[in-house]
This record gives structure tokens, sequence and C-alpha cells, in this order.
């Protein structure tokens, strides 16, 4: 039906696919995962499935991510570019990392034996500058930069098309079709969806997940999936699903928060520029 599985991240090595999926997702991943590898082994396809759960993921987020890395490090790390990963040794620790994040910011998810996991964490907190931070940091972070979170901004009933993820659509996705969900994806590119992704700022207080979104005509037009403070802004930020027609920034909105309906407007995202490292 064209929605969302889960967003992976699949990073591609010499002779293998390293697939990173939700923790919640893990089960149904794996199920989708074996089915199609069936298929293509049924069809002479030399295909084999790993699965690696004796491992520990820290991220290593921010502006001095690089910087600190590069002295624990075994390799110079000046040519890794966003959204790569390769295997390095941090002082001896086997590690499968990839410049990327949950946060907006340029860091690094580092991939660890759970053995390992303690002794990588002191090593990086043993500089003043790095912090533990919890997954509530880490929440107000990916909502400022637009990020979506699945099993709430995206889920099996959501499409990339009308959640502003159809650049994820390759050129000969679009042409040849034939991928999973095609017929309802390539009709939203064409004809347009009846719902889509916005960012709002809210007045008053924070607005939180499944808040019910109005018109000027007291018409529920949509409902938050993320909502919160911004600690960069100083205001309530928020994603939501709204009927199309309502996702033009500047639109005036109303949404509800404790049965009262407070002034909110649609924004462009991210709400705080990213720092990706490029």
């Amino acid at each position: 039906n064209g929605g969302i599985i889960d967003d992976t991240v699949i990073c591609k090595h010499a002779d293998h696919l390293y697939i990173v999926s939700n923790a919640a997702c893990a089960d149904k991943d794996l199920n989708h995962i074996r089915t199609k590898m069936g298929e293509f082994q049924k069809k002479g396809g030399l295909v084999d499935l790993k699965v690696i759960d004796d491992r520990a993921l820290l991220a290593l987020q921010g502006p001095l991510a690089a910087e600190i890395l590069q002295k624990l490090c075994d390799k110079d790390l000046t040519d890794f570019k966003f959204m790569t990963s390769r295997f390095l040794h941090i002082k001896t620790i086997e590690s499968h990392v990839s410049r990327s994040g949950y946060t907006g910011e340029d860091g690094f998810e580092i991939s660890v034996p759970v053995l390992s996991s303690q002794r990588l964490a002191k090593l990086i907190l043993g500089y003043p500058s790095v912090h533990f931070a919890g997954l509530g940091a880490r929440d107000s972070l990916r909502l400022e930069a637009g990020l979506c979170l699945y099993g709430h901004d995206l889920d099996d009933s959501t499409t990339p098309v009308e959640a502003g993820l159809a650049w994820t659509i390759g050129k000969r996705r679009r042409v040849e079709g034939g991928f999973l969900g095609a017929d309802r994806i390539l009709a939203q590119l064409k004809d347009g969806v009846t719902r889509r992704r916005v960012g709002l700022i809210v007045e008053g207080a924070p607005a939180r997940e499944n808040s019910e979104i109005y018109n000027s005509s007291d018409e529920l037009i949509g409902k938050l999936t993320s909502g919160g403070p911004s600690p960069t802004l100083n205001k309530n930020i928020a994603m939501a699903y709204v009927k199309s027609g309502y996702h033009k920034s500047g639109t005036l909105l109303k949404v509800k928060v404790r049965n009262k309906l407070q002034d909110a407007k649609v924004v462009k995202m991210p709400f705080v520029p990213s720092k990706y490292h490029k």
C-alpha cells in the first residue's frame, strides 16, 4: 500500500550490505528481508543474512565530534563523508562507524561489541567537552532538525510522498516502477496527496502527539505526530499531518491542547538549520 516498513540505514561495503534498523521494527524488518531473500534465492541468487545482536551503539554528536573521534582513531577522518560508513579501530576497539546521526548536527554512530561499550563510553567521556545525553535531549534535537520518528511521524500507512520524503525515490524507480507500493506512490507523485507533513510553531502550552488541528472554520484538518519545546528557539514546535491545501508556510491554524484551541503557524523545516558534514 506504499506505507513505510521502517526507515533503515543501509551501508554498502565491498562485499556486503550493513543494515541498521529501528529496534522496535527489527522483527518485521527481518521477516520482510527473509521473504524477499527467499524469492531471490529461488531464482539462483547467492545471498546470506547474518543477524548481529551482540553489538552496542553509541552516538557521538555535535560540532566537536570529528575532533574527538580523530584523537581516538587509527585512521585519518578528513575524507569521511556524511552518510558513509567504514570499519575503524578506536583505541583497539573494533568498530563500525557511520558519519550520521539523529540530531541535525555533525556526528558519528559507533557500533562496537557489547563487552567494549563501557570502555568506549569512558574513553569518549574522558574529554571535558563530551557529556551524556538521553533520549529526551535526542528527541528535541531531531524535532528541531525536522527528522521523523518511526511509529510517530512514519508508519505502515504513511507513504514517502505524504511524509515529504519523495527524494528517497530515485529517478529509475519513478520511470520503471515495479517496487513495493509503486502503484500508490507513483500515482501520488503524479496527482498529489490528500495530506502532508508540516512543521508548526505553536503558541501557548506545548502541543503533543495526537493533538487535533483545526482551520479557521473549526474544521478538523489534521493531527500532531510529534511536538514539544525547542530549547534552541525557545518556542514550542511540532510536526503534523494536515489536509492538503493547509500545508503552505504561513498558514494560520489552531491546535487543541487540553481542550483549549491555541494559535499555530505552518513553517518550513528544519526549524533549526542542520549542520551535517558535507
